[in-house]
C-alpha cells in the first residue's frame, strides 16, 4: 500500500468512526482479504472505537491490531447485556485472530444418566444429548469418581446395557449378572426391584449430582425414621447406612455455611510468563460445590482481569446452564447483567470462596506448567532464567552465571573456586581452580580480589563471553569486593548478586544492586532453592579442592625428607595412597609390590618411626 492509499483508508475509517452512534453494541473489524480479525464491545460506540485510533495508544498489540484494520462494522443494541452477549455470540461465530480464544474442555469427562426407562449412570466423553442427561465436565477427575463412587453405593444403578422394559421383565427374558450376586445392584432385570423405586433413586442420584446432597439427606432420615416408626427395622436400617454415607461425603464437600446457595464464583489468574489466562469457576448449593472447573483463555491485547471475566462469565454460566442470581468476581466490572447481582468480598464465607477459586486457578496453572516443562525440561530453566532477569530487573537473560568461593584454615593452602552455571546447568568444563598466589594469611576479600582479577582478565585478553551475573557466597562485603574489581579497575559492566547468611549459618537473603539491597524473594520459592543449590556447588568445588590440596602437600611433605625417595616413587606412592593415614596403614608387602623392595623398607621404616611422624605434626602445627 503507498502513502495516498494509506492517507485515503485512515480517511475512510476516521469518516466511519465520526458516523458511529453513541450508544451500546459490538463493533467488528476486518483485514483487507475481508476477513473478521476482532470483535467488541461497547457501551458507547463511538467513544470506545475512536480509542482505538488515538496517538497515545502505547500497547504494541493494539498498534499492530489498528494496523490492519480497513473496515469497520458495528451492530447496535438496546442494552449493555445485550451488547455482551452479541460480542460473545460473534466470537464464537468468526473466532477472530485477535479476540481472546477459550481453549475448548470437550476432552474431559461428563457424567450422563440416560433417558431409559431403567436410567443407567456412567462417565463419558461424548454428549449426546438424545441420549440423556449430562452433569460435568469435570476437569478434576477424582471429583467426579468420587460422586460416581457415592451413588453407586447409595443407589447401586445397573451397569449392563439390557434394553430393559417392564414386559420383557414380566416375560423374564433377562438373567442376573455377576452384579447382582456380589449385591453391587438391586436387580432390576429380574423384577427384584420396580421400575417406581428404581427410577425414584435415579432422581435422587440426579439431585446429588446438582448439589442438593443436604435435601437428600434430610429425605433419607425422614424415610428411615419412617421404618422405624413402623417397625420395619430391616428397611431402617438400609435407610441409615445410606444417610450415614451421604452425611460423610457431605461433611468432605461443605466449605460454607449452608446459608450461602446458588452462588457462582469466578476468579482470574494470569501466566506472567505467556498469554494465557485461567478463569476458575466454581458453584455453591447450600454450602457445597458442585461444579469446579477451569478454563483456559488464551489473551491476544493484554486484556485486563475485568475484560476478561466480561467475555467468560457470559460463556461459562450458558454451558453450565447456571441460574444464579449472585455472582462473585475479584475484581470491579463496569459490566453489568440484568437480573444479576456482582459481589467483590471483602471478609467472610463469601471471600473464603473467592479465595479457594482463586486457590484452584493457581494449582490449574502450576499443574499446566509442570506438565509442560516434563515434556521439554529446557522450559522450566528458561521461566527460571526469566523470573531471576525480573527480580533483579537485568537487561538480558541470565544464561551465563559465575559463582566465587574462597577456601583456607588459618590462611595455609588457601585456595579459591569458579563454577559456571549455563541455562541454570553446571557446565563442569568450564570450572575453574585458583591457588592464592599474593596474599599472605586469612583475608578472603584480598583472596576474592586476586582470583576475582585473574579471571576477567584472562577472558577479556583471550576475547571470551564474560557472564550476564556473577554471584558471590557472601553478602556486601563480597559483592563490593568483586565490583570494585570488575568495575573500577577492569571497567567491565557484569551484574554482581549475592546470597547472604543469617546468625545460623542459613542462607536467606538475595542482594543486588550498589548500594547492595535485599531482593524481595521468598526462600522457600523454587528460584532461591536454585541459586542455593549453586551456592551449594561451589563451596562445595573449593573445599574439595582444598582438601586435595591439604592432603597432597602432607604426603608430599613427609617423603621428601626419606634419602633415597625420587619423584617417581613419590608419584607412585601418591598414585595408589591418596592421604598419609591411608600409606601409614600399608604394610611392607604391599609398599614392595608398588615400589620395590629396598625403597619399600626405607619408607615402611621413615614412615613407623616415632620420631619422624611427631617431627612431622610440629611442622604441620
Amino acid at each position: 500500500m503507498n502513502r495516498k492509499e494509506n492517507e485515503e483508508l485512515k480517511e475512510r475509517l476516521r469518516n466511519i468512526v465520526l458516523n458511529m452512534p453513541e450508544q451500546p453494541g459490538s463493533y467488528q473489524y476486518w483485514d483487507e482479504s475481508g476477513e473478521i480479525i476482532y470483535v467488541g464491545k461497547a457501551k458507547n460506540l463511538k467513544r470506545r472505537v475512536s480509542s482505538y485510533f488515538h496517538k497515545e495508544v502505547d500497547r504494541f498489540k493494539t498498534k499492530v491490531l489498528v494496523s490492519k484494520i480497513h473496515n469497520i462494522t458495528y451492530t447496535v443494541v438496546n442494552s449493555e447485556e445485550d451488547a455482551l452477549l452479541l460480542e460473545n455470540s460473534l466470537i464464537k461465530k468468526y473466532k477472530p485472530r485477535y479476540n481472546v480464544l477459550l481453549k475448548d474442555g470437550k476432552t474431559y469427562p461428563s457424567i450422563c444418566i440416560t433417558n431409559e426407562p431403567f436410567p443407567r449412570i456412567f462417565k463419558t466423553r461424548t454428549i449426546n444429548k438424545k441420549w440423556g442427561s449430562y452433569f460435568g465436565p469435570y476437569s478434576h477427575i477424582s471429583t467426579m469418581y468420587g460422586l460416581l463412587e457415592l451413588i453407586n453405593k447409595l443407589y447401586k444403578p445397573r451397569t449392563c446395557r439390557l434394553q430393559l422394559t417392564e414386559e420383557d421383565i414380566r416375560k423374564g427374558k433377562f438373567k442376573p449378572c455377576l452384579e447382582y450376586h456380589i449385591k453391587k445392584c438391586d436387580g432390576p432385570c429380574i423384577g427384584k426391584i420396580s421400575r417406581d423405586e428404581y427410577c425414584e433413586r435415579i432422581q435422587q442420584a440426579r439431585e446429588i449430582l446438582k448439589g442438593n446432597t443436604r435435601d437428600i439427606s434430610r429425605q433419607l432420615f425422614e424415610e428411615m425414621q419412617a421404618k422405624a416408626a413402623e417397625l420395619n427395622f430391616e428397611e431402617a436400617e438400609i435407610l441409615k447406612q445410606r444417610y450415614l454415607l451421604l452425611n460423610s461425603y457431605c461433611a468432605k464437600s461443605e466449605v460454607v455455611s449452608q446459608t450461602i446457595n446458588n452462588i457462582d464464583v469466578f476468579s482470574v489468574t494470569l501466566d506472567e510468563n505467556s498469554n494465557y489466562a485461567f478463569i476458575n469457576y466454581l458453584h455453591v448449593t447450600k454450602g457445597t460445590i458442585n461444579q469446579a472447573f477451569t478454563f483456559e483463555y488464551k489473551r491476544k491485547l493484554d486484556e485486563s482481569e475485568a475484560e476478561l471475566l466480561s467475555l467468560a462469565i457470559p460463556e461459562i454460566r450458558q454451558r453450565f446452564k447456571s441460574q444464579a442470581k449472585e455472582v462473585i468476581i475479584p475484581v470491579e466490572m463496569e459490566w453489568q447483567m440484568e437480573g444479576i447481582n456482582f459481589i467483590v468480598p471483602k471478609k467472610g464465607d463469601k471471600k473464603h470462596l473467592l479465595e479457594l477459586s482463586q486457590m484452584n486457578g493457581r494449582q490449574y496453572r502450576l499443574d499446566r506448567l509442570k506438565q509442560a516443562e516434563k515434556l521439554n525440561p529446557e522450559q522450566r530453566q528458561t521461566r527460571l532464567m526469566k523470573e531471576l532477569q525480573n527480580a533483579l530487573k537485568l537487561n538480558k537473560l541470565p544464561i551465563h552465571i559465575e559463582c566465587f568461593d574462597n577456601s583456607n584454615i588459618s590462611g595455609t593452602d588457601a585456595v579459591a573456586g569458579c563454577v559456571v552455571f549455563k541455562n541454570l546447568k553446571p557446565s563442569k568444563k568450564d570450572y575453574r581452580k585458583y591457588n592464592i598466589k599474593t596474599v599472605v594469611g586469612p583475608d578472603d576479600y584480598a583472596s576474592m580480589k586476586e582470583v576475582v582479577r585473574r579471571r576477567y582478565s584472562r577472558m577479556i585478553e583471550e576475547e571470551q563471553p564474560l557472564p550476564d551475573l556473577i554471584i558471590t557466597d557472601g553478602g556486601r562485603g563480597q559483592m563490593e569486593v568483586v565490583r570494585s574489581v570488575v568495575e573500577d579497575e577492569l571497567h567491565i559492566n557484569i551484574p554482581i548478586a549475592g546470597l547472604a547468611k543469617d546468625n545460623r549459618h542459613r542462607t536467606n537473603e538475595l542482594l543486588f544492586g550498589f548500594p547492595p539491597q535485599v531482593v524481595g524473594m521468598k526462600a522457600d520459592s523454587e528460584l532461591f532453592h536454585v541459586l542455593t543449590r549453586i551456592q551449594d556447588e561451589v563451596h562445595r568445588y573449593a573445599i574439595t579442592f582444598h582438601r586435595d590440596k591439604r592432603s597432597k602437600h602432607a604426603l608430599h611433605s613427609m617423603l621428601d625428607d626419606i634419602q633415597g625417595i625420587g619423584t617417581k616413587t613419590k608419584d607412585a606412592l601418591l598414585m595408589k595412597w591418596k592421604t598419609v593415614k591411608k600409606l601409614q596403614s600399608a604394610d611392607l608387602e604391599e609398599l614392595t609390590n608398588i615400589i620395590g623392595k629396598h625403597k619399600a623398607k626405607l619408607v615402611y621404616e621413615y614412615l613407623h618411626n616415632e620420631n619422624n611422624m611427631s617431627e612431622e605434626e610440629s611442622k604441620q602445627k
